[in-house]
């Protein structure tokens, strides 16, 4: 019997212990909650709870308000308070440890963090170099043998890092396909081989505008071109920046370096040619999510030469990507290069790679 009583006792002690270390509001219509504040802005507050999970409450049915441990208040002139939290009539008291009570109207409140959200934050704004990388790797590839004689592979690379002040990006794609003697004939060798490239860095100045450095690279063995080396710098702004849709708008200028080779035939000697070129660049890049699995990305460059603006090159690049699921993925691409008046003769002047296959990501899509 008096391991009955002890048991009960226990459960009664136990039952009053246990909220004592929980955050506790209490309703307006008299319910009294118990749980972990997890965050908070202008409208309502959410209380995580082991019975119910994540409740999202609004303001104006909350009557009192306690919680265990320090929160931050964060108000729209991003001044951050840290204490332990009461609320009486329409203000958030926050009980600092240095300034005592300090009042934020509940109108002023812009979010309210736990101190593990609070540490992610400040993460954020100061990652290092490897951190907040995110991207993908496409593959795709086609062989043929039997009355047709022909192999392709496509490849492609993109990696992003993007924080609140600035963003890397790099992007490269390659296509290389042969084909060989078949019953009926027909052209042999390699068909395709081109390797496309580029690097940019953007910096905000403020939240709507950013400067930018970039380069582009083009390899294209049978426009005989070495490499085409397209540097720029110049100003960008967000037109558009929220969580589903990005634009941004660029123009500047660039230094353009081209490399043009062929190799000696019977009929004809060796051929090298060198351009230095400088231009104009003018652009845009865009992203949209069609829902939870599709992502569209673009972007076109327009790269006039200074030197006579009847010749220009630009580039285009584009991918739709479908997750399969958190790291596998279905994607299209289309890459476009052209220049005016390749100088080496009977080539032409626009290259154009649509590849589709697999799509392998890393880093928090």
């Amino acid at each position: 019997m008096k391991f009955v009583y002890a048991f009960v006792l226990a459960i009664g002690v136990l039952a009053m212990v246990a909220p004592a270390g929980a955050d506790t509001l209490t309703l307006k219509n008299g319910d009294h909650l118990t749980g972990t504040i997890v965050s908070s802005d202008v409208k309502q507050v959410t209380l995580k709870t082991d019975y119910a999970g994540d409740m999202k409450i609004q303001w104006s049915d909350v009557q009192e308000l306690n919680s265990q441990e320090p929160l931050y208040v964060v108000t729209p002139d991003h001044g951050t308070v840290n204490g332990n939290l009461t609320l009486e009539g329409t203000d958030l008291v926050v009980h600092t440890a240095s300034a005592g009570e300090v009042r934020v109207p509940l109108s002023r409140i812009t979010v309210v963090r736990s101190a593990g959200d609070e540490q992610a934050y400040e993460n954020s704004l100061h990652p290092s170099l490897i951190e907040q990388w995110k991207g993908g790797i496409d593959v795709g590839f086609a062989l043929a043998r039997g009355n047709s004689d022909t192999t392709n592979l496509n490849t492609a690379f993109t990696a992003d890092r993007k924080t609140l002040s600035d963003e890397i990006g790099m992007n490269l794609s390659s296509i290389y396909a042969t084909s060989g003697a078949t019953a009926s004939g027909g052209a042999t060798g390699v068909t395709a081989n081109e390797i496309l490239g580029g690097v940019h860095y953007n910096h905000n100045i403020r939240k709507s505008l950013f400067a930018f450095v970039s380069g582009d690279f083009t390899h294209d063995a049978l426009q005989d071109l070495d490499v085409r080396a397209i540097y720029s710098a110049g100003l960008g702004w967000h037109a558009i920046n929220t969580p589903v849709t990005t634009l941004d708008l660029l123009g500047g200028v660039n230094y353009t370096r081209e490399s043009y080779s062929t190799g000696a035939t019977a009929t004809s000697a060796a051929v090298s040619v060198g351009r230095n070129l400088p231009g104009l660049t003018v652009g845009e890049s865009l992203m949209h999510k069609f829902g939870a699995s599709t992502a569209l990305t673009e972007q076109f460059i327009f790269y006039p030469d200074l030197s006579s603006f009847s010749q220009y090159r630009f580039s285009l690049d584009s991918g739709l990507v479908t997750r399969i699921n958190r790291w596998l993925g279905w994607q299209t691409s289309l890459s476009d290069r052209y220049v005016t008046n390749p100088p080496i003769f009977g080539t032409k002047s626009n290259d154009v790679i649509l590849s589709t296959g697999l799509n392998v990501a890393f880093g928090r899509q």
